[in-house]
């Protein structure tokens, strides 16, 4: 049983998110496909990093810190999303990016840094630090050295890892979950896009006991990210006070479907996109979504998955403005 929950919180995103079914794809796929529209959490241009960022900057403001530090690629929604946050708030907020950051080896393609995310950014007045393509780690290298920087200049500097992955963040996805099944508690399966983990290790612990599972579409070609899954969750025991203790096998982190890697579109990614478009007018995006309702339609064709499915939309349709 939970205990009462006393994280530091602000009000930023419209919950609950439509719910509501896809006829012409249910039709098409031979599956009763209903959509959780997180695309429409009405905060910043929308998108699940909003719900994240209600414990985020709860905290950040808590600790009275007048300076935010995070990372990320060159197009990231939650980059977005916190520089509005920040503004909002009157916080100074620096993101350190880079256009295609990469775990082992170099990736080509993906989207142009401008535009998009990046024009957001800027008309938010966000200070966007961008480098030439390097490894995550030289990243997050990088932004601890940034965040030192503003700390010895003597900002009170709240830092936030990659994504929002954090346990609040995590936390905050136990909670959408909560909210699907008050919504609705009858499908087979829920399917999203799974990333830095905070999404897919949030709705998994809500799902957890109920039969529904959750299926992830890995959007980075990083097996061993099941791993900080399971540590996310742990972090939500301590918040929770539930003690689930799941561990890496409890996460569906399916990678057949990442393309050439991380930020870049595959040819399966954009068919996905033009398709949800054509048949219900709903735009996905190229990083995370469209790779995540590509998965769902070979699934569904190949006959791995049946009956009353729900496609957790992510949001992150600026990216598609920055299609090269």
């Amino acid at each position: 049983m939970a205990v009462p929950i006393d994280l530091p919180k602000v009000s930023l995103i419209l919950a609950p998110t439509p719910l509501h079914r896809l006829d012409r794809m249910s039709d098409r796929l031979g599956i009763d496909l209903w959509i959780k529209r997180d695309d429409l959490t009405g905060f910043a241009m929308g998108g699940n990093k909003g719900r994240k960022l209600e414990y985020l900057m709860g905290e950040a403001l808590a600790q009275g810190a007048n300076t935010i530090v995070t990372c990320g690629g060159a197009q990231s929604n939650f980059v977005r999303q916190l520089a509005a946050a920040c503004s909002r708030f009157g916080i100074r907020f620096i993101a350190v990016v880079m256009p295609l950051p990469y775990e082992f080896e170099p990736v080509e393609g993906g989207l142009k840094a401008s535009g998009g995310n990046i024009l957001l950014d800027e008309i938010l007045g966000a200070d966007i630090r961008i480098l030439p393509n390097g490894t995550w780690d030289h990243l997050f290298a990088e932004t601890s050295k940034v965040a030192e920087e503003c700390r010895s200049a003597g900002a009170n500097v709240y830092e936030i890892p990659i994504g929002g992955s954090s346990p609040q963040g995590a936390y905050a996805f136990y909670e959408a979950g909560k909210e699907l099944l008050d919504q609705d508690s009858r499908f087979d399966l829920v399917i999203g896009a799974s990333s830095s983990g905070s999404t897919q290790t949030g709705l998994t612990y809500a799902l957890h006991g109920t039969g529904i599972p959750f299926h992830g579409i890995a959007c980075d070609p990083e097996p061993e990210m099941v791993l900080e899954f399971a540590t996310l969750a742990a972090g939500v025991d301590e918040i929770t006070g539930m003690n689930l203790n799941l561990k890496p096998e409890a996460f569906t982190f399916d990678l057949r479907f990442v393309g050439p890697g991380y930020g870049v579109p595959s040819e399966g990614c954009m068919d996905a996109i033009r398709l949800l478009a054509q048949k219900e007018g709903i735009f996905l995006d190229p990083v995370y979504s469209g790779k995540a309702f590509h998965g769902l339609i070979e699934m569904a064709q190949a006959g791995e998955i049946k009956g009353r499915v729900c496609f957790w939309h992510t949001g992150g349709s600026p990216a598609l403005f920055a299609m090269s």
